[in-house]
């Protein structure tokens, strides 16, 4: 399927490369993410998802090509300020409370923290109200995913940057968070994410994206690439994908 066009892009990976020393962990990565769009990247473990999120979070320097957000470039800080962004292992301060992170947090994203806000979040997500008002060392790893994803979502950020959301998360919490993100979806928010569970890319994404050794060996709709690897399920088409491209 063609990339998305430059011009309804908000995210775009145009060539990145990425070494480190001598390995290439990032070749020619081409992968645009256009407005109100849900695209999940998928591979293996040392594919280079986090890599490439990384790079476009500018806290690792590329080696060629470009990344761009909302048509500027991403090292620009005021770029970045289109997108919130969870990490795969959410570790807030010990000390902090619920409340204080996503205030603070808030702040820093130049955006009143709404409390009934952050209070419809959390019943939403399952996550005790009254939680949020004690230490987040108190908290499970399932609240403190929550929690992150609370706060990436308060600020309005047209582009949430999610890397794993769902991992370490028991069925239910996988449910609330993946009926959060649909309900996101819905309403205009672009999602661009890495997992390795393909059953959430089939019920989020648009379109899907194979890393396999830093390049991107397809990319998609989910029911496109069903067809294109003549497979049941997409847990067939990405082995296919991969062996392929071996």
């Amino acid at each position: 399927m063609p990339a998305v066009s430059a011009m309804t892009a908000l995210l775009e990976f145009a060539s990145v490369s990425k070494r480190f020393g001598r390995r290439t962990v990032l070749a020619d990565v081409n992968l645009s993410v256009a407005r109100g769009e849900a695209v999940g990247l998928v591979g293996i473990n040392g594919a280079g998802k986090t890599t490439l999120i990384r790079a476009l979070l500018d806290l690792g320097r590329i080696d060629g090509g470009h990344i761009s957000i909302a048509g500027r470039a991403h090292t620009a800080t005021a770029a970045r300020a289109h997108l919130a962004y969870l990490a795969e292992r959410f570790s807030p301060p010990w000390f902090a409370t619920g409340f204080e992170l996503l205030r603070h947090l808030c702040a820093l994203q130049g955006v009143a923290f709404d409390g009934a806000a952050a209070r419809a979040e959390a019943a939403g997500l399952d996550l005790d109200v009254e939680a949020l008002d004690r230490p987040t060392r108190e908290y499970s790893k399932g609240m403190a995913q929550k929690l992150g994803l609370i706060a990436a979502i308060l600020p309005g950020c047209p582009l949430l940057v999610l890397d794993e959301p769902m991992s370490g998360l028991d069925p239910k919490a996988r449910a609330l968070i993946k009926r959060r993100l649909l309900a996101l979806r819905a309403s205009g928010t672009t999602l661009f994410f890495s997992t390795h569970l393909l059953p959430d890319v089939e019920a989020l994404c648009d379109r899907v994206a194979v890393l396999h050794a830093g390049r991107i060996v397809w990319q998609g709709a989910p029911e496109s690439m069903l067809t294109h690897y003549r497979a049941r399920d997409l847990e067939t088409a990405f082995l296919t994908a991969i062996d392929s491209d071996a």
